[in-house]
């Protein structure tokens, strides 16, 4: 297979799997799904959704939200961690949308990775969910996924993200990279990951990969 047909491969099962695809963190408008996506570092986003509810109860919009205190909001948020940083990172971007884009959040990528605890990966979610707007964010799912199934080099995220904008159609980025997550965490996880029940791995799979699973894969 050529890599253009196994992209296609990708898009046609991941379509029949996974037809419909809902956002993972739960938001109201693209402030609070901001919030959720830097809250979402190094986190899971059940994690996430656990306490969001408690902090947009405080806080729904940057103007509520810059009335609490950084020690407020890290309390609220302790439990996703990296607490300290992120509730700095919340207060000071408040500030800037209401000092700079009149409470809105910004519809460009450029305009949010300025944002304080903003960065690529969380900019490209907030455009691509929020807006509608093409981008292919690139978390560690889609990341391990793209090497396992020989689309890319896996050298770092901003290779894998160049080569999954180069492979994939435009008009399908914003779906496709939420149902590789999907995937990911139902057929291709990081631990325990099972080949025999991995069927786009086990089609189009870097041979190397495959190998070494068959290798390490114990008697029954």
């Amino acid at each position: 297979m050529t890599k253009a047909e196994k992209a296609a491969f990708v898009v046609d099962t991941l379509e029949e799997l996974y037809p419909q695809v809902p956002i993972p963190l739960d938001h109201t408008d693209p402030y609070t799904l901001l919030i959720a996506v830097l809250l979402s570092a190094q986190s899971t986003d059940a994690r996430v959704n656990t306490i969001t509810p408690i902090l947009f109860k405080r806080a729904q919009t940057p103007y509520h939200m810059v009335k609490l205190s950084v020690d407020e909001i890290r309390e609220i948020i302790k439990p996703v961690g990296l607490s300290p940083s992120k509730s700095k990172a919340i207060h000071e971007l408040s500030q800037i949308l209401i000092d700079k884009h009149e409470g809105e959040v910004p519809t460009s990528l450029e305009a949010l990775e300025e944002l304080p605890g903003v960065g690529h990966k969380t900019a490209s979610v907030v455009v691509a969910q929020a807006f509608g707007i093409p981008a292919f964010p690139v978390d560690t799912h889609i990341h391990r996924l793209m090497y396992r199934w020989n689309l890319t080099t896996g050298k770092n995220v901003v290779q894998t993200e160049k080569d999954a904008k180069r492979l994939f159609p435009k008009e399908k980025w914003n779906k496709l990279h939420l149902q590789i997550i999907y995937y990911g965490r139902e057929y291709s996880p990081a631990r325990g990951w099972d080949l025999e029940k991995d069927i786009i791995t086990k089609t189009i799979g870097r041979k190397s990969v495959i190998d070494a699973w068959y290798k390490n894969k114990k008697p029954r």
